[in-house]
């Protein structure tokens, strides 16, 4: 049986992180492209949904049914092509706009494709009820989740570049001065 995993962060309020927010609202507004966005929500926390599924009940002393016994499930969006896409959400708020009955589990943008790539899916649609919806497919999924599981060599045509800190450049004076 799945366990359900420790959050990543015990003291996370819900709240979509501010360069989240800020990149999907430029983004709707036109100023932003999709990379800005997959670069905001390339370190962030997303809260992938759960969802309760009974799967067995019974007639209660009163005549009516009642739940026996159910089951924690992660709900899919189904596309009219019946492609299948793996819901994340970016904070509470959006989530319990889609379902408020469904229960947040905290995982980065990478684990969220990761395990999107593994249940066959085509697509992680994030915020699926708004303020913004946004959908990461295709070989940009590959990609993120080929980082997540160490299997970036396996892509063909994807090139992944490690951005390191580095000290910033001594100021050189081109021209001095001699009195």
């Amino acid at each position: 049986m799945p366990s359900i995993p420790q959050p990543l962060d015990p003291n996370d309020d819900g709240s979509a992180a501010p360069a989240v927010a800020a990149a999907l609202a430029a983004y709707e507004a036109g100023t932003a492209g999709p990379a800005e966005v997959l670069n905001a929500l390339g370190g962030a926390r997303l809260l992938v949904p759960v969802v309760a599924l009974l799967t067995e009940s019974e007639v209660g002393e009163h005549g009516l049914r009642q739940e026996k016994e159910s089951e924690m499930a992660l709900p899919k969006l189904v596309g009219q092509d019946g492609r299948e896409a793996v819901l994340a959400f970016t904070g509470t708020s959006a989530l319990t706009r889609w379902r408020p009955d469904a229960r947040p589990i905290q995982a980065t943008t990478l684990q969220v494709c990761h395990a999107a790539v593994q249940e066959r899916a085509a697509a992680v649609v994030v915020d699926v009820a708004g303020p913004v919806q946004f959908v990461i497919e295709g070989e940009v999924l590959a990609a993120l989740a080929a980082v997540e599981s160490g299997t970036v060599n396996e892509l063909d045509g994807v090139t992944v570049a490690k951005v390191e800190e580095v000290a910033p450049p001594r100021k050189r004076r081109w021209f001095s001065r001699r009195r």
